[in-house]
């Protein structure tokens, strides 16, 4: 039985589905923000539905916003919201988006839900209790070799300027597989064992905090690119199934 948290972020996950196909394909105007991402009048409503489900449920809750703020961010729990993660693919009409919704309790990150609408994808998770994707439980690999395993990375502009650039390249060499599905869909696949590891070295906490958890809950081990836990501030992923992940994070050291 799903808990309270669960069904709330599905249920705001289903109402922003409604909002985002309402304006896809509609020839938005696009808005430049400060950070030089863009955002259109689809991200804040679409915000605006998960906030005010999530806000009438739980009233005492944070709130995380890529488009409407911050509050009570040190509250017992606090919710983290992206509401079109891909707002480049959304506005350039293909189905590479999709809407983060993920809790924080304590600083531990509990609930994730990752809808990608347009692509067809519904996934979720609750730590200790299992993750789905479209109503079917997943689980991730017991691949335990590089050379039998399926690569993805994303967003690796900071890898390519950093040290660890000529052990990335001697890493996917050694691979099976080398794929960029990026976004929300490699970390999909991965807690439903299709592929093996994620790496990315140029995310936002907002991206990452709900497959996070359903990656966790599926079986795997989510950290950033130095082994640690994620944070508020984590920029960087390395996502694996349970067996590689100490592999991959020794060959990048």
């Amino acid at each position: 039985m799903n808990s309270p948290f669960l069904d709330t972020a599905l249920e705001a996950a289903r109402a922003a589905a409604d909002v985002i196909r309402r304006y896809y394909q509609n020839n938005l105007q696009v808005t430049i923000k400060a950070d030089k991402t863009p955002v259109t009048d689809a991200d804040v409503e679409t915000e605006k539905v998960i906030r005010s489900i999530i806000s009438s449920r739980f009233p005492s809750h944070g709130f995380y916003g890529e488009e409407t703020g911050q509050s009570a961010m040190d509250a017992e729990y606090l919710w983290l919201v992206d509401p079109i993660d891909g707002t480049k693919a959304f506005v350039r009409e293909y189905p590479m988006f999709s809407t983060q919704i993920a809790l924080m309790h304590r600083g531990q990150l509990i609930v994730g839900v990752s809808s990608a609408p347009v692509y067809g994808e519904l996934a979720w998770a609750e730590i200790g209790k299992g993750a789905w994707l479209n109503d079917k439980p997943i689980k991730v690999s017991e691949i335990d070799s590089v050379e039998a395993g399926a690569i993805s990375g994303g967003n690796l502009k900071t890898l390519a300027n950093g040290p660890r650039w000529d052990r990335y390249g001697k890493l996917v060499v050694r691979a099976h597989r080398i794929r960029g599905y990026g976004d929300f869909l490699h970390y999909h696949l991965l807690a439903a064992g299709k592929i093996d590891v994620v790496i990315e070295s140029d995310v936002n906490i907002l991206d990452v905090a709900a497959c996070s958890v359903i990656v966790a809950a599926a079986g795997g081990k989510f950290t950033d690119l130095d082994g640690k836990a994620l944070t508020l501030e984590t920029t960087s992923v390395l996502a694996a199934n349970g067996k590689l992940h100490s592999t991959v994070l020794s060959a990048l050291a």
